[in-house]
């Protein structure tokens, strides 16, 4: 299997559609954790199937403005919560948490069992319609998940894929990952740190006095949000793509003069 996440290029409509299905999956995601712990409480023992029943032939038709989203948002969000309960019972991870509006932005949905085809840079997905990504895309998957970071909207999927395997002059390398250094292979070459957090600290600590300065929850506070958001997810960026660089080099393991990144 291999995974993908891409930027969508959205107008205005789809990021509002975006937002509203976001908003559904945490509602849905916070109604039955709340439920659930009440349920605990009281003796029963809760999983995601019965609180989907209970979701769909009781909650669900009080609300009018869930029909008008895809019903599969509120599924997976249910099957998220009874997945987070799992690897707490399993020791895996922490007590499921309500989910706050604006992180972690997230909803995930398929196309009832039918596969879901990725065809070059506009893809037709399910109830959403067609969007156009920054780069082609040619997979199929059967389910597909959105999210948010800072203003911007990802599209995430899973596909299976076969592997091709590359030409190499050796087959073992050493890798010696330091402070100074990214890291330094047995053959000599040097992959320097790119230390973008240091070199952004100022634009960062800028930035979150503006976020201080605003009136919480206001509109001039959420667009100080967002621009800092963004300045952390570049940070973020410059050190995935130098991870992937190596990453990427060390699988293929060409002996070649020493560089950095």
């Amino acid at each position: 299997m291999k995974s993908i996440r891409t930027k969508l290029k959205l107008n205005n409509k789809q990021k509002t559609l975006m937002a509203q299905h976001a908003g559904y999956s945490r509602w849905v995601y916070n109604w039955g954790l709340s439920l659930w712990n009440a349920a605990y409480r009281d003796g029963y023992q809760p999983n995601a199937r019965k609180l989907r029943e209970v979701f769909t032939n009781h909650t669900k038709p009080l609300y009018p403005w869930m029909k008008s989203l895809s019903s599969k948002v509120y599924q997976y969000a249910l099957i998220n919560l009874g997945e987070a309960f799992k690897r707490f019972f399993q020791g895996l991870g922490k007590y499921p948490r309500f989910k706050k509006k604006g992180k972690h932005d997230s909803f995930t949905i398929d196309n009832f069992g039918k596969p879901i085809e990725l065809n070059g840079w506009s893809h037709k997905l399910p109830f959403i319609g067609m969007v156009k990504t920054y780069e082609p895309i040619e997979a199929t998957t059967q389910k597909i998940t959105i999210s948010r970071q800072a203003d911007d909207w990802y599209l995430s999927l899973a596909f299976e894929f076969t592997p091709t395997s590359t030409e190499k002059i050796t087959d073992v390398v050493g890798v010696d990952l330091g402070v100074k250094t990214l890291a330094t292979l047995s053959t000599g070459e040097v992959f320097n740190s790119v230390k973008p957090y240091r070199k952004a600290q100022n634009k960062l600590a800028k930035l979150q006095r503006q976020v201080s300065r605003k009136v919480k929850h206001s509109r001039n506070w959420y667009k100080a949000v967002i621009k800092l958001a963004k300045q952390h997810r570049r940070v973020a960026n410059i050190r995935k793509d130098a991870l992937h660089k190596l990453t990427t080099y060390l699988a293929k393991v060409r002996l070649v003069p020493v560089r950095s990144l």
